[in-house]
């Protein structure tokens, strides 16, 4: 993949036969998609050799070796073998189960169904069995199944519209057209069977905006670029039928060459994970090592005196024996690095994923969507978000535009809001009273307006209201459908122009039906037809549209809609007052995030407008400088306007969105927008979510060359520097492979467009661009590429030390989610592309805020205690070993009972922890939400690290001592009440290991839970009754005379625990284990109480948190605009008053 600013291909290298699908067989790829990794016979080779290439599961494969071998092993082989068995199996069920999901989701894509053109007749094929060279033929409605070349269409001038969301996030319709040597073939089956026209054109590429080929037909030569390719994953519309030539299928499609790579992502606690598994290692071999050199000495100065005891076998000298010795310590202390913790690790993973799928507060009733965890191996990672990367159609939006608000000469009709009696603004509702629209047979039954007002104007015949919805009702370029008798659909260039004439609609001015010639109207239910002289068509110069129209009176008017500042400048002199009042309504409307247009009109005379008309046709006709002489003549006409008033439209947020981003802002959250849309409206965008502020000053990167794209960059980093301090500008000056946080005086905000986003990209300039965007509040790249949004989050992996979360819900937003750290798919408007490429799921962008301050916080928080806790058992059950091996004569004898020492991870002290990990909450779901500033331990990764896990191992080093020390010296020489011994070795172990048993499940695991459940409170009383019930079975003189090798610890519990002297030991053992853990915490939480300890206190003072008050939003006032809201490119005006384009009915 080739960044866009700096693509050099090769030119016309690939060529398409049509209809020979022989020559293209074997060149080109199939059109079936796989993303599945196995199928039924590699799976079990694959999958063993994926699940042995991690370290863990090699060394316990190798350790399971090494307990085959009696010469070393003093363990059971069962000890490990049971364990390793259970990981494969649970990971091997959990990686088949997700292939399959796989498999499902490619074979329902692949099996999709579109007529082929095949031997002269069509027929249904799979979307797998297309090949290049052939002629499909799609209707309306239809996904594109592959890259197609359009030959001919239903519509006049052989044009077709299609809807793009899924590639660019654009809602509004596009028109493709075809070459006009292919589009008289129109549907004639014999004529496209006999086609044999020769593509050559670019190889498969990333572009979406760019194509350029060559077809040759019958020797001559035709140009052929983007706006006669029809890509895979749009959507026809409007259009009866259509074929069309494949050129690219499968994985050359434009559409796959976005979507990125899948990569297998491992979380940050993950990779610690194995760097302290590999410094594990170390220790484990310097320990054992010491114990070789132990047992060395040993038998060299106290060795020989034993063996009329303990003979050597036979040809066993001292330096094999060490060397059995060494791999002996291996196996006994191998617990260190226990398999155990591997499968807790993945069943905590998949409890806290169930949670997120039964999550009833993130369950959309509306579309019956539930939240969906789709990795269960990333859940921690939730916890520790620092950049999120949102698309804006369709995840901030909901991809649908609503007239909101209107000012009709100096009157102001408000939708959006409500006020009570006392002027207070007050919440909008499902419930809330609309406004009644039955009178009218025509109205669109979804239009919801509150303002009851407007509609008593329009019925009380007030004639500047019926001037300004006449004028939104004619001043469009809008496409009406009416398949059935008052049902009309409109089919607009952009969702604002559709508010627009919807509006109008249902305020009594019906747009009907319109001709080349004509518009026509229903007015209040009277049918008015209009003839349309001229169309003045919107470009991103005029920022205006103009239409010039003659009623059945003979009366000639313009009517004029645009950018306010654009209509001000036209305005008749006696309009300054009327402006002064409208002017106060948009700055209100402004303030409020909506998109804003003034509508204005002039009546015309019949003498000037011959005159113009004349000047009019020859300029539309003339061969040099026709679109100066048009612009002239525009200029000429659009002065000394009317100014009628003001509409407002709304780009309507999902619910929550402002409320969530200003949470996920407190929790020190940085949200960047990557979005396909135009810059205006993403920069709109930002001012509703509240992410850009009047405030802010707001650096604008929209340079096409590289050159001036650093020299504004530069500009830009020069403003920030100015207001940090000197030693914090040297420090950032320094150029480093990573970029630090640092903060500046003041709010700023970043927008860069696609194209400047090119060049900022490329290796010289990706540092400037990151180093200004971070010192940024707010950052907006518009008019981006599915690839430029993935290398943008690439490059913040690559120079920040921080974790990435990319949320998205359309096909173009799938390679950002597969490139960070965390992929959320919103399964909106878009379809449920960005879902299946995601690692959880859910229908609402408000959710996001759940997900992580409460999910993935608790997640991250029940994480790292299971590590802390799961180390400290293990170092502190192990490391005992080591000390007795100073007493054993370096012999590698165990401690304890060979059956503690195989259930104590897989029972004993199982539970428990599982519970801890699965369950426990440091505050409840509230408190989360009231202060998000609990997220931020998380980031900094506070509470599990390297130091933790140093901190951790010096607590066990301490807890072991004593487990070994204080036992042995308190039985050494002590006797029973009958005066015999109490100091032998099965007592010994039997005292050292209860004493373990009660530190680590009881009075370490009271010391961590936060939150107590009856499961906890089972799971921990079970697993000390567990061990005594067992304990005492095993001891037991039943099994000793059934298995006499394998129970041999006869009669040693109900012997030692009758002794006073052992229960005083075990508590005194227990208490100094303890206390240090106990006064530091204490200690700690007085002097130096975190974040966490504060709320804690301050929910056990306060209880539940009371719920938050609506507030409404502040009012705003501003004097931004968004200066036109109808679509930013060039419009259709040629196009609807063209002889050929429409049809008369």
């Amino acid at each position: 993949n080739l960044l866009i600013g700096k693509m050099k291909l090769p030119q016309f290298s690939f060529t398409v036969y049509a209809n020979y699908t022989d020559k293209n067989l074997f060149e080109y790829k199939k059109n079936a998609i796989k993303t599945s990794k196995y199928n039924l016979f590699s799976f079990l080779p694959l999958n063993l050799f994926e699940q042995f290439s991690r370290l863990a599961n090699a060394y316990f494969l190798f350790l399971l070796i090494l307990q085959l071998i009696p010469q070393i092993s003093a363990v059971p082989w069962f000890t490990t073998a049971v364990p390793l068995l259970i990981v494969l199996s649970v990971s091997g069920v959990k990686d088949a189960n997700d292939d399959i999901n796989r498999h499902k989701q490619d074979k329902q894509v692949n099996n999709r169904k579109v007529k082929v053109l095949i031997h002269g007749e069509l027929r249904e094929e799979r979307w797998m069995n297309i090949q290049v060279g052939d002629i499909i033929k799609l209707e309306s409605n239809q996904f594109v199944p592959a890259d197609l070349l359009l030959l001919s269409s239903s519509e006049p001038l052989n044009l077709i519209y299609v809807e793009t969301a899924e590639l660019d996030g654009e809602t509004n319709l596009k028109v493709k057209q075809a070459l006009t040597v292919t589009g008289e073939m129109g549907d004639n089956m014999d004529d496209l069977s006999a086609f044999r026209g020769e593509l050559r054109c670019e190889p498969p590429n990333n572009r979406l905006d760019k194509f350029k080929g060559t077809l040759t037909v019958d020797g001559q030569q035709h140009g052929v670029d983007n706006d006669k390719i029809l890509l895979r994953g749009c959507t026809v519309r409007n259009t009866e039928w259509c074929f069309g030539l494949v050129i690219f299928a499968g994985s050359d499609t434009k559409l796959m060459q976005n979507s990125g790579r899948t990569t297998f992502k491992r979380t940050r606690i993950d990779q610690l994970m194995n760097i302290l598994v590999l410094c594990i290692f170390g220790f484990l071999a310097t320990i054992c090592a010491i114990m070789t050199v132990g047992h060395a000495v040993w038998e060299v100065n106290e060795g020989s005196a034993f063996t009329a005891f303990l003979p050597r076998q036979s040809g066993v000298d001292i330096p094999l024996s060490s060397f059995y010795a060494f791999w002996s310590y291996v196996i006994v202390l191998n617990t260190v690095v226990p398999i155990s913790l591997y499968v807790s690790v993945e069943m905590i993973r998949l409890g806290n994923s169930f949670f997120i799928d039964w999550d009833r507060k993130m369950y959309y009733p509306k579309k019956d969507t539930p939240a969906q965890a789709r990795t269960t191996t990333l859940n921690e990672e939730l916890g520790q978000i620092k950049y999120i990367f949102s698309d804006k159609t369709g995840t901030l939006t909901q991809n649908i535009m609503t007239f909101n608000k209107c000012s009709i000469n100096g009157r102001n009709y408000v939708s959006g809001e409500l006020c009570d009696f006392s002027g207070q603004r007050i919440e909008i509702t499902e419930n809330t009273e609309r406004v009644d629209f039955s009178w009218n047979q025509l109205a669109d039954p979804k239009f919801v307006f509150h303002d009851y007002s407007l509609l008593k104007t329009m019925k009380e015949g007030n004639l500047e209201a019926q001037a300004f919805f006449r004028l939104l009702a004619l001043c469009h370029t809008v496409m009406p459908e009416e398949n059935l008798p008052g049902e009309l659909n409109y089919q607009a260039q952009s969702p604002d122009e559709d508010a627009l004439v919807t509006a109008a609609r249902n305020f009594g001015f019906v747009f009907r039906s319109r001709t080349p010639e004509s518009i026509t109207v229903m007015e209040m239910g009277r049918k008015v037809t209009y003839e349309l002289l001229a169309v003045l068509d919107f470009n991103n110069v005029r920022k205006r549209m103009s239409v010039i129209v003659r009623d059945p009176e003979g009366r000639m008017t313009l009517y004029c809609k645009g950018a306010d500042t654009i209509i001000y400048e036209r305005l008749h002199p006696s309009c300054s007052k009327l402006k002064d009042i409208t002017t106060t309504h948009l700055n209100e409307y402004a303030g409020d995030g909506l998109r804003t247009l003034a509508l204005a009109y002039k009546d015309l005379e019949k003498s000037y407008m011959e005159r113009w008309l004349e000047r009019h046709h020859e300029a539309s006709t003339a061969i040099e400088g026709r679109e100066d002489k048009l612009d002239v003549l525009y200029e000429d006409i659009e002065t000394d306007l009317m100014l009628l008033g003001a509409t407002a439209v709304e780009d309507k947020l999902q619910d929550g969105v402002p409320h969530t981003i200003e949470q996920l802002a407190k929790a020190d959250i940085k949200i960047w927008v990557l979005t396909g849309d135009k810059q205006e409206t993403a920069e709109n965008i930002g001012y509703s979510c509240n992410m850009l502020r009047e405030e802010m000053e707001i650096f604008v990167v929209t340079a096409n060359t590289a050159n001036e794209v650093k020299e504004e960059l530069q500009v830009a980093e020069e403003r920030l520097l100015a207001t940090m301090k000197a030693n914090a500008k040297e420090l950032y000056q320094h150029k480093t492979q990573t970029v630090p946080d640092e903060t500046v005086n003041g709010e700023y905000g970043l927008i860069i467009n696609g194209h400047s986003l090119a060049y900022a990209l490329q290796e010289d300039l990706e540092l400037e661009l990151l180093r200004t965007a971070c010192m940024c509040k707010t950052v907006i790249c518009c008019r981006v590429t599915p690839l430029q949004k993935a290398m943008v989050v690439e490059l913040v992996k690559k120079y920040k030390q921080a974790i990435t979360l990319a949320i998205g819900d359309g096909a173009n937003d799938v390679s950002m989610i597969k490139a960070a750290h965390i992929g959320v798919g919103i399964s909106g408007q878009e379809g449920m592309q960005a879902v299946l490429s995601s690692d959880f799921s859910f229908a609402q962008f408000r959710y996001l805020q759940r997900l992580l301050l409460v999910h993935g916080r608790w997640s991250y928080i029940r994480m790292c205690k299971f590590l802390q806790y799961f180390f400290y058992k293990n170092f502190s059950y192990t490391l005992v070993h080591f000390w007795y091996g100073f007493f054993c004569g370096f012999s590698a004898q165990t401690v304890y009972d060979d059956w503690f020492i195989t259930m104590y991870n897989m029972v004993y002290t199982a539970t428990s922890v599982l519970a801890l990990g699965l369950f426990d909450q440091d505050v409840n779901d509230r408190w989360s939400f009231r202060y998000p500033q609990l997220y931020s331990p998380g980031q900094l990764n506070t509470f599990f690290s390297k130091k933790t896990f140093v901190r951790c191992v010096m607590v066990s080093t301490y807890t072991s001592l004593v487990l070994f020390f204080i036992p042995w010296a308190a039985m050494q020489d002590s006797v029973r009440g009958d005066g015999k011994d109490v100091a032998d070795y099965q007592s010994f172990a039997l005292s050292t290991q209860t004493s373990l048993m009660i530190v680590v499940s009881a009075q370490q695991m009271f010391l961590d839970t936060f939150y107590w459940t009856a499961i906890n409170q089972f799971f921990l009383w079970g697993s000390i009754a567990a061990y005594l019930a067992i304990t005492f079975t095993f001891f037991s003189n039943g099994l000793f005379f059934v298995f006499t090798s394998s129970f041999p610890f006869i009669g040693t519990a109900r012997n030692s625990l009758k002794q006073p002297n052992v229960w005083l030991t075990m508590f005194l053992t227990c208490l100094l284990c303890v206390l240090p853990t106990v006064a530091f915490r204490f200690l700690h939480m007085q002097l130096r109480p975190t974040i966490t300890d504060k709320v804690r206190y301050k929910a056990r003072e306060e209880g539940q948190p009371a719920p938050a008050p609506y507030r409404p939003p502040p009012r705003r006032v501003s004097t931004r605009r968004s200066s036109y809201a109808f679509s930013h490119s060039q419009g259709y005006g040629d196009l609807v008053t063209s002889r050929k384009f429409l049809r008369l009915k």
